[in-house]
C-alpha cells in the first residue's frame, strides 16, 4: 500500500541552498506567505549556515519554521522550488548548462516521485526550459504541476526598461517576453501597454521616440543581454529572480490566478507541441491552471516558433547523448 503523506499547505521546500535558493528564502520568509521553508542541498555545510543565519533573522519578519531537509520533506511540501544546478559562467550560454544539469534534475526528481509527494514543482535551474521538460517527462505528472520560472524575470526586466524609457510607473506597464528563456526569446509587442494604451499608440503620439522602431530593437536587445551583463559583472544574478519566485510561489499558496510567464509543456498551443515555452498562464494552486491564449502577431509567432526550434534541437541532442 503506498505511503502518502499529505501536504502541508505552507510548506515550501527549496532544492539548492546556493545564491538563488537562499536569497529567495530570504524574501520569502519576509513575505510571510509560508509557515515552513526547508533548505535542502548536498553541501550540508552550506546549507547549514545558510539556515542558521535565516534562523537569526526570525525576529524580523512573520512566524515561520525555517529547518534543513532530508528526502522525506519532499512527501509533504506543498511546493518544491529547484535551483539547485551549476552556475553559469560568464559568456556561457544558457544551453551551454543543460548536459551538466539534466541528470542532477532527473535524480532530484527522481527522490520528489520516491516520496510520493503532491507538491506543485517550480524548476528555476538553467537552462529552464530543457530542465523543466526533463523534470516533466521523469515524474509522467500532470503538465500543471511542473513549471519553470520561465520569462518571469525577463518580462520584469522589460517592464522596467519600458518604464524607464517612457517615464511611466512600472506598475502601469504591462509587457511579456515570451518563448525561450535565452537567446531566442521575444518581446510580444502586441500585447504590450500603457494603462490600457497600445504601447505603439502611445509612443508614436509622443515627440521624444522619434525612432520607436529603432528604439524598440534596443530595448528588446537590452532585455536579452541583461543576464549577461549581470552575470560579467558579479558572477550570477539572484536578487530579482528571488523576488520573482516570491510572486509565482504565493500564486500557488494563494490560489490566486495570477498571470505569469511561466514556462510550460505545449501541447499545440501557439502552434508549438512537446517543448516546455513561456507563454501567459493562469497559475493556481494547481501549478499552471490555463495556458492564456493571446493573439500574437505573425511576426510573433515566426519567433515562437524559433525558440521552439532551438530548444527541440537541443532535447535531440540530449537524447542522443543520453
Amino acid at each position: 500500500m503506498e505511503n502518502r503523506q499529505q501536504s502541508k499547505p505552507g510548506k515550501v521546500v527549496i532544492v539548492g541552498a546556493g545564491a538563488v535558493g537562499a536569497t529567495f528564502a530570504y524574501a520569502l520568509a519576509q513575505s510571510g506567505l509560508a509557515n515552513e521553508i526547508v533548505l535542502n542541498d548536498r553541501n550540508r555545510k552550506l546549507m547549514e549556515g545558510q539556515v542558521m543565519d535565516l534562523a537569526h533573522g526570525q525576529a524580523f519578519f512573520p512566524p515561520v519554521e525555517i529547518h534543513c531537509g532530508e528526502k522525506r520533506d519532499y512527501g509533504d511540501a506543498r511546493i518544491i522550488v529547484i535551483t539547485a544546478g551549476a552556475k553559469q559562467q560568464p559568456g556561457e550560454s544558457r544551453l551551454g548548462l543543460l548536459q551538466r544539469n539534466a541528470e542532477m534534475i532527473e535524480g532530484i526528481m527522481d527522490d520528489i516521485v520516491g516520496q510520493s509527494s503532491e507538491a506543485v514543482v517550480v524548476v528555476v535551474s538553467n537552462p529552464v526550459d530543457i530542465l523543466t521538460y526533463v523534470a516533466l517527462k521523469r515524474s509522467a505528472w500532470a503538465r500543471g504541476r511542473v513549471i519553470g520560472s520561465g520569462t518571469v524575470l525577463d518580462s520584469a526586466r522589460f517592464r522596467h526598461l519600458l518604464s524607464k524609457h517612457c517615464g511611466i510607473d512600472v506598475r502601469n506597464v504591462h509587457a511579456y517576453i515570451l518563448g525561450e528563456h535565452g537567446d531566442s526569446e521575444f518581446a510580444a509587442w502586441s500585447m504590450t501597454h500603457l494603462a490600457g494604451i497600445p504601447i505603439d499608440e502611445y509612443c508614436h503620439a509622443d515627440e521624444k521616440h522619434a525612432d520607436w522602431k529603432q528604439e524598440r530593437l534596443e530595448i528588446e536587445k537590452a532585455v536579452r543581454d541583461s543576464a549577461y551583463h549581470i552575470i560579467d559583472h558579479k558572477g550570477s544574478t539572484y536578487f530579482a529572480i528571488g523576488l520573482a519566485l516570491v510572486l509565482i510561489v504565493g500564486a500557488i499558496l494563494r490560489n490566486q490566478k495570477s498571470v505569469f510567464t511561466v514556462s510550460t509543456l505545449l501541447k499545440g498551443e501557439y502552434g508549438q507541441e512537446d517543448v516546455c515555452l513561456s507563454v501567459p498562464c493562469t497559475i493556481s494552486q494547481k501549478g499552471v491552471e490555463r495556458i492564456v491564449m493571446a493573439k500574437l502577431s505573425g511576426e510573433e509567432l515566426d519567433a515562437m516558433s524559433k525558440s521552439g526550434a532551438v530548444l527541440r534541437n537541443a532535447l535531440s541532442a540530449l537524447q542522443k547523448k543520453g
